[in-house]
């Protein structure tokens, strides 16, 4: 099993990038970097790809719908280019309160889009004439949808490799089949590893059936929070610090009946828990919203305990599947955090 980390979003992002030399020497495997309404992830990817030598670096994720295809795919090779090959391209589709209510873009037809910038990606990789004919993008644009001086170009760079590794989010049953059918890997989020097939099994196994063997195995990343400590009340301090990202997802990411992540844990059978993490949240008390998750919801999803229970828990998620786990060390120093980066390293290199 991989070692990666997720970077945040939100701030200290040089920090943490001045760290990862050291993560790097730990072992840590791949970087990950979101974009969500924050800053570009592209510039950043760029930054960290000069400041490490070996580190895989990943988007996750670019969401699908104000970038053409063409674009994505040249920015996936100019990121491959930079970092000599160490590139994986995370996409998704995001949600409609991003992609309308930031962007002002309609939030439509992931599914079919994701299917088709899949293919359009892989053309330019390959240097192709770039052509597609699809529900969603039309390329070259048809003469009378324009100026019909369009015609086929592919890509003026050889990028370094002519398949780049694509990873989708994915936590829906129709998006989780598309994923295990199209993408080398597959990144889904609030993962509970001993409920994993009853709620995904029937997808993954209908998009594998599907699925080109020059794909290789499908590869399963996904985020957990870590810290191993053998103190009850540290561990117990860090699951509860975990409560406010999880009402965040389950109950601020979208409107009643349009939040994935809600559906997600009603899956899990947590259906009146979720009820009211939801209605919580979007009254805006968030604090008894994150009072609300359950603890067992957290735990189960989490590297938090002590080291003999982490070791159970990576085993669990290993026996779900999860090829790479991406960590998020919960500690207060730097050196604090690169110790945990290469515990956990430790404890992964036998699964």
């Amino acid at each position: 099993m991989r070692i990666g980390m997720g970077l945040n979003y939100s701030g200290g992002f040089e920090e943490t990038v001045a760290e990862l030399a050291e993560h790097e020497a730990a072992g840590l495997d791949i970087a990950f970097v979101p974009e969500a309404y924050s800053f570009d992830a592209v510039s950043q990817l760029g930054f960290i790809a000069a400041r490490t030598s070996r580190l895989e670096i990943a988007s996750g994720i670019l969401q699908i719908y104000t970038r053409t295809p063409s674009l994505t795919a040249m920015t996936a090779a100019g990121l491959d280019y930079v970092s000599g090959g160490r590139f994986t391209l995370g996409i998704g589709a995001s949600g409609p309160q991003v992609i309308e209510g930031f962007h002002g873009v309609r939030y439509d037809g992931p599914l079919g889009r994701t299917r088709e910038i899949v293919d359009i990606c892989r053309q330019v990789w390959r240097r192709e004439k770039v052509q597609h004919s699809g529900r969603y993008y039309d390329i070259p644009l048809p003469p009378d949808q324009g100026t019909g001086l369009g015609k086929p170009l592919k890509i003026i760079n050889h990028p370094v490799r002519d398949r780049i590794p694509i990873v989708l989010a994915a936590i829906g049953p129709k998006n989780v089949a598309l994923t295990a059918e199209i993408a080398e890997g597959w990144l889904p989020i609030l993962f509970v590893p001993e409920r994993a097939h009853e709620v995904w099994g029937e997808s993954l196994e209908a998009g594998k059936a599907k699925r080109d063997p020059s794909l290789g195995e499908l590869q399963t990343y996904l985020q957990a929070s870590l810290c191993i400590t053998e103190d009850a009340d540290t561990a117990q301090a860090m699951l509860d610090g975990m409560r406010p990202f999880v009402a965040l997802y389950v109950g601020g990411m979208g409107a009643k009946g349009k939040n994935f992540y809600n559906e997600l844990a009603q899956r899990y059978g947590y259906e009146e828990e979720a009820a009211k993490v939801q209605d919580l949240y979007l009254d805006g008390k968030k604090d008894e919203a994150a009072a609300a998750v359950p603890e067992d919801l957290v735990k189960a999803m989490s590297l938090i305990g002590p080291r003999s229970y982490v070791a159970e828990r990576l085993q669990a998620f290993a026996g779900a599947g999860v090829t790479t786990i991406n960590v998020t060390p919960l500690a207060g120093t730097p050196a604090e955090r690169v110790s945990l980066v290469g515990q956990v390293k430790e404890l992964a290199a036998d699964l």
